[in-house]
């Protein structure tokens, strides 16, 4: 069995590869506890092999109780990804303590020695990590567009509650419209923006990866060709997990 789990801000996904039957839950991140793991994953035995779990989280507390609990129901290992040596899938060209281990996922997901990537993540954060051939080479952290918009209608008292979308022009007629206007046309420029940067300051040419919540909004209208993968990190897990022994 490959049991692989992603912990963000706000969600946690977690996924079961057995004998050719996937199972994946998505739980909220400050709802996590034994009796609520306990219930989810019923379908558990400590007679399947299932030793080992790899995760990639962005929250260490919520990590820790996640370990906790799934060992001393099932005896499963969670290892967080950064404490395995990844040298053999990536080679990591800046300080590993300072990359997100949902990053450094995405980023083992896509390794090709014939190519380049792009990733860009919107989570809580929007961020691009940028991958040439076997090597991550570093990466930008932008405000995510959720989290702003968030904000800004809590702060603002006369923004009411707003569900982003696409918006077809720029001039808004009332406010509803002037905010996702801005936000949208906004976030298409940073990411263009951030895009051709970094192809002007590397000199190379890359494929461009979305992956996460609001990829799907932006992808049109973006000036390089887009390839949406709302699993990449998961792969990455998988990919990383295969390298570690199993007790079968």
């Amino acid at each position: 069995m490959i049991i692989v789990g992603d912990i963000g801000n706000t969600d946690v996904k977690i996924c079961f590869f057995y004998n050719g039957i996937k199972k994946k839950y998505l739980l909220k991140t400050n709802s996590i506890n034994r009796q609520t793991l306990k219930k989810k994953f019923n379908f558990l035995s400590k007679k399947i092999y299932h030793k080992n779990a790899v995760f990639c989280s962005v929250v260490p507390k919520t990590f820790i109780e996640i370990k906790k609990i799934l060992f001393n129901l099932y005896k499963i290992n969670c290892i967080e990804l950064k404490k395995i040596n990844l040298s053999k899938l990536i080679n990591i060209k800046v300080n590993k303590k300072q990359i997100g281990s949902d990053r450094l996922a995405n980023a083992i997901s896509v390794i090709n020695k014939n190519k380049n990537f792009i990733v860009v993540d919107f989570g809580t954060a929007t961020t691009f990590d940028v991958i040439t051939k076997h090597n991550y080479i570093g990466g930008v952290i932008a405000p995510g567009v959720a989290l702003s918009l968030d904000n800004l209608i809590k702060k603002a008292s006369l923004i009411p509650n707003i569900k982003l979308y696409k918006s077809n022009t720029i001039i808004g007629k009332n406010t509803k419209q002037a905010v996702v206007s801005g936000f949208f046309w906004g976030y298409t420029g940073l990411i263009n923006s951030i895009i051709l940067k970094i192809k002007n300051k590397t000199k190379l040419k890359y494929s461009i990866i979305f992956t996460g919540g609001l990829a799907h909004l932006f992808n049109k209208d973006i000036k390089d060709k887009i390839t949406i993968d709302k699993n990449l990190t998961i792969k990455g897990l998988i990919k990383v997990s295969k390298t570690l022994n199993y007790e079968r």
